[in-house]
């Protein structure tokens, strides 16, 4: 039977504490460590000559071994009967000056400042749980009562939660507090916790300083990092733990659907500079036995590509790499990293305890890379949206070795919101491009000046697989959908992102007339100044809610558009569904949507659910209202573009590819090319190519 409480609140019951001591009998409990795992944090801040009060001393050798090292002074306080006796008659003869005393720690009877230290170990967590804390709050203000100015209050506790906020919110204003992070248990220890083992000081001040002093060590002899708030420091407390409750999960090894990761942080900032994820193989069992663990180094700017960025990818790079366990490392913006070198010196100490159990200890661990290169990333713009909070701009060097500008909002930094591909133009002088002033086309552009050459956005390219389907869907139209010029294709876009979209169906479209819908102003700005976008009579852009516009539309009549399409994502990243929000693909709007198109209209929707049942749902809706639906689902993406036609069709099955499809997508691919182009802006889609995989829902 564990004598271990079975519930929190039995930790502050006295009945409970009587009934565990018995049990125990004479084998000493030692609450989260004993003398020798304690010693060098507790000699470091309780001096021998320092009269000691412990507070809630159990059977614990630790004062017998303390006082046998010199420290005379102590006053062990429990509140068991039975406990007190017991230790009172083990030291009578050989600790004649050993005290201990039956006494409520939350009502003393001691005088005020009557001792230089106040030792407890797990006794603030044994009282926390009771009366919602008010318990320990007695405890603790009792504590500051008899320590003298100076006096410290040393506590060593697991700083659950609850615990570690009530005791460092009591003493946060006129005591400095600091928390050293001990080593986790190892992993031969009996010990049944898995989470570190925090030593709280907290020291008394004689007047309250003008600032609060937050600090937090790592191990006993740390040097202490200075946090700004209690939340601060209660913050990185709990990245510790969850730290050690990983390893301690790893330990004893995970299945390759489980990849934990966490974030590593610098500790002079506390900025995030590495972020690492487990990853163990599909094929360990046949792998051979050395190939035990691997380090990976995602090249910088390449954290969301597919490979990495995602759970399919990062189980294909592991089963690829052939090592047992994969660590990935992806770096953070707006750090610095010297060379490979540098960040595998760095790396090093941390990454050695994500090892694989039974990995001997002198194994040689590798740090692979894609040509041992940590990759490139510059960023060149940040913001702030009201509505998403922060954003980078930021130009990356890709797989394919071009340039790609990137918008990633800070919230959601593993998934890319917009990209472009760059194109480099050489300019006839350095210092004309450094001398000459901005005119209102430039900054739209916004090249950024290297040398003698400056980046643009490429116009005919489009990055998003997606949004290359979404213009070859446009061939569902007709030929003469673009031939005649009375009746130019109107298209309603909700969702602008960078703008590469509705700018290229603008740029080599004939006489094409879109209308995009962007919430959020802050979008509206990025794809102005970074991307190159640009409106005019035919490439509007409204602010405002997309449902409410729709909305508005609809109910006015006589707005009918050729294509409508949602390409935006959900802000809930708890649904199954991140493309669109759900308000979106509701029965009452979906039917609007419909009342919206012209006879030859077109509905495209830029579908992102993980959630199979809720697929399943939005496409019976679709399917509800629109007579023929088509689906293109994107090669190792979780993105599929739903074609929803308005008109059931002429001269072929409704459950089919329309046999004209082939035809009309040649006429849509030359009417591309035969637009009016630059040499530097020529559209690069494949239509045949895009429509190839269309399957009927």
């Amino acid at each position: 039977m564990s004598l271990l409480p079975r519930t929190a609140e039995e930790f502050s019951s006295a009945d409970y504490w009587d009934r565990f001591f018995r049990k125990r009998g004479e084998k000493a409990f030692e609450w989260y460590g004993d003398y020798n795992s304690l010693c060098g944090i507790l000699h470091k801040y309780i001096k021998p000559r320092d009269k000691v009060l412990v507070v809630g001393c159990g059977n614990s050798e630790l004062s017998e071994q303390l006082y046998d090292v010199g420290y005379h002074q102590l006053t062990n306080i429990d509140i068991s009967e039975t406990v007190v006796s017991h230790m009172i008659q083990r030291n009578t003869e050989r600790r004649p000056d050993l005290t201990f005393q039956q006494v409520d720690a939350t009502e003393t009877g001691f005088e005020n400042g009557s001792f230089q230290a106040a030792l407890d170990k797990g006794t603030l967590d044994a009282m926390a749980s009771e009366e919602e804390g008010a318990l320990a709050g007695r405890m603790l203000a009792e504590v500051g009562r008899v320590l003298a100015v100076g006096g410290r209050y040393v506590c060593i506790t697991l700083a659950q939660e609850h615990v570690i906020k009530l005791a460092v919110e009591h003493f946060a204003q006129g005591w400095a507090v600091r928390i050293h992070c001990l080593s986790g248990q190892t992993e031969d220890s009996d010990s049944s916790f898995a989470l570190p083992v925090f030593v709280l000081v907290c020291t008394k001040f004689r007047q309250a300083p003008p600032f609060a002093v937050l600090e937090l060590c790592e191990g006993e002899d740390g040097a202490p990092t200075r946090l700004a708030s209690v939340p601060d420091l209660l913050s990185a407390v709990k990245e510790r733990q969850a730290y050690n409750l990983m390893l301690h999960k790893l330990r004893g090894g995970t299945d390759a659907s489980s990849t934990p990761s966490l974030t590593l942080c610098r500790a002079a900032t506390g900025r995030p500079r590495y972020t690492l994820t487990v990853q163990d193989s599909l094929l360990s069992a046949k792998l051979p036995r050395s190939n035990h663990f691997a380090i990976f180094i995602v090249p910088q700017g390449r954290e969301s590509d597919w490979l990495y960025g995602s759970a399919e990818g990062r189980a294909q790079l592991a089963s690829s790499a052939k090592f047992k366990r994969l660590v990935i490392v992806a770096m953070h913006r707006d750090q610095e990293y010297e060379d490979m070198q540098a960040v595998q010196s760095e790396l090093s100490p941390m990454v050695m305890e994500l090892a694989p159990p039974g990995m001997p200890a002198n194994q040689q661990v590798p740090f692979l890379s894609v040509g041992g290169d940590l990759g490139w990333r510059e960023v060149v713009g940040r913001g702030v949206s009201a509505l998403t909070g922060e954003y980078s701009v930021e130009d990356v060097r890709g797989e394919d070795g071009h340039l790609y500008r990137r918008l990633v909002f800070m919230n959601n930094s593993q998934l890319v919101q917009s990209e472009s591909r760059l194109q480099i133009t050489a300019t006839a002088s350095a210092n004309k491009n450094k001398n000459r002033k901005k005119s209102k086309a430039s900054v739209s552009e916004a090249p950024a000046v290297t040398g003698a050459k400056t980046r643009s956005v490429d116009r005919g390219f489009l990055c998003c697989t997606h949004h290359e389907v979404m213009v070859a869907g446009l061939a569902m139209l007709g030929t003469d959908a673009f031939s005649n010029k009375d009746h130019p294709v109107s298209v309603l876009l909700v969702g602008l992102g960078g703008g590469g979209l509705p700018q290229f169906v603008h740029d080599f479209v004939p006489c094409a007339r879109v209308e995009v819908v962007e919430l959020d102003p802050a979008v509206l700005e990025v794809a102005q100044t970074w991307f190159g976008f640009q409106t005019d009579e035919r490439l509007k852009v409204i602010l405002g809610d997309g449902l409410e516009h729709i909305t508005m539309l609809e109910s006015k009549g006589g707005h009918s558009f050729d294509v409508v399409m949602f390409d935006f994502d959900s802000k809930d990243t708890t649904l199954g569904m991140s493309c669109p929000p759900p308000a979106f693909v509701e029965t009452l709007l979906l039917k609007k949507v419909y009342n919206l198109l012209t006879p030859r209209g077109l509905f495209m929707l830029n579908l992102v659910c993980r959630d199979s049942s809720l697929r399943k749902s939005v496409l019976e809706r679709v399917q509800a209202i629109f007579p023929r639906v088509f689906s293109r689902g994107i090669e190792g993406e979780v993105n599929e573009v739903l074609l929803c036609c308005r008109s059931a069709g002429e001269g072929h099955k409704p459950h089919t590819v329309p046999h004209t499809l082939q035809q009309t997508a040649n006429d849509l691919q030359k009417t591309l090319r035969n637009k009016n182009q630059t040499a530097t802006c020529v559209p690069q889609i494949d239509i045949t190519a895009m429509l190839n995989d269309l399957k009927v829902i």
